[in-house]
């Protein structure tokens, strides 16, 4: 199988898709279209027609870049396609970032997915230069 890789294409449907099949819940539609056009970019992965994996970037175009939400459909993983990704937006970051500085990417692991990124050269955290990465959920309170 050929997998193609699209930059900044992701539709709300397809990340409620993914989100479903990850197991991550349900997520409205205008939810999904605010969360894509407020991302810094967006990559998604193709068989033919279906959208199986995507990822979104956070940052700022220069000194920082977290990545968010990177999934793949259950039913590709364990097939080259998060790595084929996550190596799609290093480089992609690689060549946003001026020549001779070094940006930070960072990222928070799904639970049970961090020797993923171990094998992918990310350190966990503590390490020697920076502190442990955290979460804090804040729930809304704007009305709609």
């Amino acid at each position: 199988m050929e997998y193609k890789i699209i930059d900044n294409n992701l539709k709300a449907e397809d990340l409620i898709k993914l989100f479903r099949c990850a197991g991550w819940g349900e997520i409205p539609k205008r939810i999904a279209e605010t969360a894509i056009r407020k991302s810094y970019a967006t990559f998604t992965v193709s068989d033919g027609d279906r959208v199986i994996a995507m990822v979104r970037l956070l940052g700022d175009g220069a000194m920082a870049y977290f990545m968010k939400d990177l999934v793949v459909d259950p039913e590709y993983q364990g097939k080259g396609v998060g790595r084929m990704l996550l190596t799609h937006v290093e480089d992609y970051i690689r060549s946003d970032v001026e020549k001779g500085w070094n940006a930070c990417f960072q990222l928070v692991s799904a639970k049970d997915k961090e020797g993923f990124y171990n094998k992918m050269g990310f350190a966990s955290h503590p390490n020697e230069w920076s502190g442990p990465g955290y979460t804090l959920m804040i729930q809304g309170e704007r009305e709609i």
